[in-house]
């Protein structure tokens, strides 16, 4: 009879990537919260003495259709989630109009207030645009969408989720193919630099995915994993970014990034999540869509941090002042932050891996020490798990520790912003002498470099105009001993040619003082570049 009952109130929606499970008996609902300690632990982060819900913080959204605006619509709608605005394309939303579930959903995963299933940060400010059904937009109205949403707040969005995509069938481009170079690729990774927008997009490639903006270079793509024995720790086999070999290889050979470029930055919770329905009642969803807003809502956690410490800044020490600036607001130090502070392998307690949570499993229950990243320099991040799961408290840790400059010895954990000149380098000489058998997590981020054609000079897309791919400068990322000076002596490197990411997940075998390098190999467009940069390592005990 059970069983009965749970097909019968059981159905799937199929949106972009995402499947929406609908369960409406109770005892059929999951306990784990994706936002609590099962998952990226973000409860922890509103709590005191951090006290951190995204307030003030605007974020975007934009998909399909948009979430239900309380008051405004006369749909069902969510009183727990509040919209600061809400679009269609890049003008006025009319009441009832494009209003969507799943919208709402994703919505929800971010700032929902419901003290059942709350948001990752509830207080954010998010502005929200639909797009419409594939017959009414394609990528010129998909690209005026996601600028639209980026100049709202005074032109200050911190982060924008896409939970949507493209499917490379639909590219009129001949002989498509994920290159980076469709319209609305080359749109985000253009918004993503001159509005400084952190671009969050869901990441699925494969055969019938939603592949375009999925080979973007300047946001972060999402996979999403699901419970395994109470949290979440395995990557979920609906994810359709493993890599093609064989048949299927043949198959999804052009659904799937040019070269060998990754597609997967992060992994986030996406399976067995519990939210409302417009109707009000408890359901359980799946998805990259869902995993997606896991990582917007965290940014905006981490800039409410920032902007808190700019904003008390001549009340901090001396010490702890000089390590804020308007930098924290960079889009390629969030992404690095991001990408550094993830869960890969877990801590045994000592510390040695960096205080992590959890061991991430691929689909073949692999973890990330048996990827390619750990056996080679030339590829950075895992096909499946990218750099590993969103962890909201570490990436916490990995941001408040401040910003520290080259040249001058730097703590064992931090970041920064800086530019470097073609051919040269920057080193980061660690402080102290690093323990024995511990482990140092490295991340490198920057652009490619796209501009807008725009006969009109009004700094804003309009439909019938192009983009300039100008290419991707070619930045390296070594660790090396502290009196060593030839890069071929390194302890280890990343050096990839194609991606606009470096990562150093390296194990350290002897104690000692240590340098992290930074070297613009070649330059493609600028002599100069702009990076992002994020380390975690482990002192020796003195």
């Amino acid at each position: 009879m059970g069983c009965s009952l749970l097909k019968r109130h059981w159905q799937q929606i199929a949106i972009g990537s995402a499947i929406v499970s609908i369960v409406t008996p109770s005892w059929a609902l999951p306990t784990a919260s994706s936002i609590g300690s099962a998952g990226i632990d973000a409860l922890r982060l509103h709590q005191p003495p951090y006290n951190l819900t995204g307030k003030k913080i605007a974020i975007g959204q934009v998909e399909v259709g948009r979430p239900s605006q309380f008051g405004w619509d006369k749909v069902p709608q969510q009183p727990n989630i509040k919209l600061e605005q809400i679009f269609y394309q890049d003008g006025s939303a009319k009441a009832n109009k494009h209003v969507e579930q799943h919208a709402t959903l994703v919505a929800a995963v971010m700032i929902s207030r419901d003290k059942r299933f709350p948001g990752v940060a509830p207080d954010a400010r998010l502005y929200a645009s639909a797009v419409g059904i594939p017959k009414d937009s394609g990528q010129p109205e998909e690209c005026r969408s996601i600028q639209h949403i980026a100049a709202q707040n005074g032109g200050d969005v911190r982060a924008i989720n896409l939970s949507f995509g493209e499917p490379l069938a639909r590219d009129p481009r001949p002989q498509a193919k994920l290159d980076g170079n469709a319209l609305f690729t080359q749109c985000l990774d253009w918004s993503a630099r001159v509005h400084n927008v952190t671009y969050l997009v869901a990441g699925n490639q494969g055969k019938g995915g939603i592949s375009i903006p999925t080979d973007n270079y300047n946001g972060i793509n999402v996979a999403y994993s699901t419970l395994r024995q109470g949290i979440y720790q395995k990557l979920d086999f609906a994810n359709l970014s493993e890599m093609p070999t064989g048949t299927a290889k043949k198959i999804a050979d052009r659904e799937v990034n040019v070269g060998n470029r990754r597609s997967i930055g992060l992994v986030a919770p996406g399976g067995n999540l519990q939210l409302y329905n417009l109707l009000g009642k408890a359901i359980v969803v799946n998805g990259t869509s869902f995993a997606t807003p896991h990582v917007t809502g965290t940014v905006a956690l981490l800039q409410e941090f920032g902007d808190r410490q700019l904003r008390t800044r001549q009340q901090l020490p001396e010490a702890v002042r000089s390590r804020w600036s308007l930098d924290a607001r960079r889009h390629e130090v969030m992404k690095a932050v991001l990408l550094n502070s993830a869960d890969k392998i877990q801590d045994t307690g000592d510390g040695l891996r960096l205080g992590m949570t959890r061991t991430l499993l691929a689909k073949n229950n692999r973890d990330w020490t048996e990827s390619e990243p750990d056996r080679g320099s030339q590829v950075p991040l895992d096909y499946q798990l990218g750099a590993g799961q969103l962890h909201a408290f570490r990436a916490y840790q990995q941001f408040s520790s401040g910003q520290y400059p080259p040249l001058v010895p730097v703590p064992a954990i931090g970041w920064d912003y800086r530019t470097v000149a073609a051919g040269e380098y920057r080193d980061y000489p660690i402080d102290r002498a690093l323990a024995a058998q511990s482990w140092v997590s490295i991340s490198l981020t920057w652009d490619r470099l796209v501009e807008l054609s725009d006969p009109n000079g009004n700094g804003r897309y309009d439909s019938g105009e192009v983009f300039r791919d100008r290419g991707l400068n070619h930045l390296d990322l070594y660790l090396m001993r502290a009196d060593e000076d030839r890069i071929d002596r390194s302890l280890w490197s990343s050096t990839s040619s194609v991606d606009s990411v470096q990562h150093i997940f390296h194990q350290i075998r002897d104690p000692g003082k240590y340098k992290i390098r930074v070297h613009f190999r070649q330059a493609v467009n600028l002599p100069q570049q702009a990076y992002g940069l994020a380390w975690w390592t482990v002192e020796g005990k003195s």
